[in-house]
């Protein structure tokens, strides 16, 4: 009996002489996860890893567990179906297994983005949903202290997106870093911090969000500069339908921005505006670089808008959208 049988037996997931199939999932860079097939059920079982699977030498505290199925604990309470349902908790241990979504109703956002099904409404809902999580999470107290994770969100976040690429463009390190300071000291609301296609799926009843390891007590700008950065880098991965990802980035924005309660709405949006050139720029030469851009033209074109705005920061999103919409056009 594998040490993974017997902790799913020890946990009651499984019987004592049930029979069970396990195989490996595609997931991220930080995790293995796995599915667990038995005769009256499947689920997964989500285990986070202390060195990650990139290139580069990338550790973050495999605590990170922990702070994952409290986040889906608290949104699942705020957005019913919006987080698998947990089925065990030994976050303490290193894992805990939750519900396995059927591909077939439930698609995997990021695929459907790649293959041109680019849904405006499911867009708009995404914005929607994140929006009422922070909203609902804003100036809690008791939340700030729950998830009080800068030593998670620093080294699998800030260190590796921002400080790692500033230390390869000098000339807009000092932006970088006055990023990391600026998003490290506002402290508003509850954050996922990988909000990205790839951890979204499309349920029959909205979207449905998946991987907050990152998840911490911090500012909301984070989590919409990053969802909207995947947007943008679509439009280089798939150039015909540029314009499409640009009205799902609008989609998403406008329903988000539409519902902010808990501040100035101008002021989170400064916020959004000054980190998504530096995500831009970090998708590219960061650790973490997507996998989906790899002609060195391609890479140089995001590199020439995300150093722009770096080096001339805006307070809004259009002049950042608007140059996307035209880069590569002429």
């Amino acid at each position: 009996m594998s040490a993974l049988e017997q902790a799913l037996r020890e946990a009651r997931l499984i019987g004592p002489d049930e029979q069970c199939i396990v195989s490996s999932l595609e997931g991220g860079v930080s995790s293995d996860i796995c599915l667990v097939e038995t005769p009256a059920r499947r689920f997964c079982v989500k285990r986070a890893l202390a060195r990650l699977k990139v290139a580069a030498d990338w550790r973050a505290p495999i605590e990170r567990n922990h702070s994952e199925v409290e986040w889906m604990k608290v949104v699942g309470a705020i957005v019913p179906g919006a987080v698998p349902e947990i089925l065990a908790d030994r976050s303490a241990e290193g894992w805990f297994a939750m519900a396995y979504l059927e591909p077939t109703r439930h698609p995997l956002w990021k695929s459907e983005l790649r293959d041109g099904r680019i849904d405006l409404d499911f867009a708009a809902r995404v914005g929607a949903t994140l929006v009422r999580i922070h909203s609902a999470t804003a100036a809690d107290a008791r939340l700030a202290a729950r998830f009080a994770t800068d030593h998670i969100f620093g080294p699998i976040r800030l260190e590796p997106y921002l400080a790692a690429t500033a230390a390869k463009h000098a000339d807009c390190a000092s932006r970088l870093m006055a990023l990391i300071e600026t998003t490290r000291a506002t402290k508003l609301a509850l954050v996922h911090g990988d909000v990205s296609p790839k951890n979204i799926l499309m349920g029959p009843a909205g979207p449905v969000f998946l991987d907050a390891e990152c998840a911490w007590w911090g500012d909301p700008a984070f989590d919409v500069a990053f969802c909207l950065n995947h947007l943008l880098l679509k439009g280089v991965w798939r150039p015909q339908w540029k314009a499409r990802y640009l009205a799902a980035f609008d989609a998403l924005a406008q329903a988000y921005f539409s519902s902010v309660n808990w501040e100035a709405a101008q002021a989170l949006e400064e916020r959004v505006a000054g980190l998504l050139p530096g995500l831009l720029l970090a998708r590219i030469d960061g650790k973490s670089p997507v996998e989906y851009i790899t002609e060195e033209a391609e890479r140089d074109r995001v590199r020439r808008l995300a150093r722009q705005f770096l080096l001339q920061p805006v307070s809004t999103l259009a002049p950042i959208r608007a140059a996307w919409a035209l880069e590569g056009t002429a």
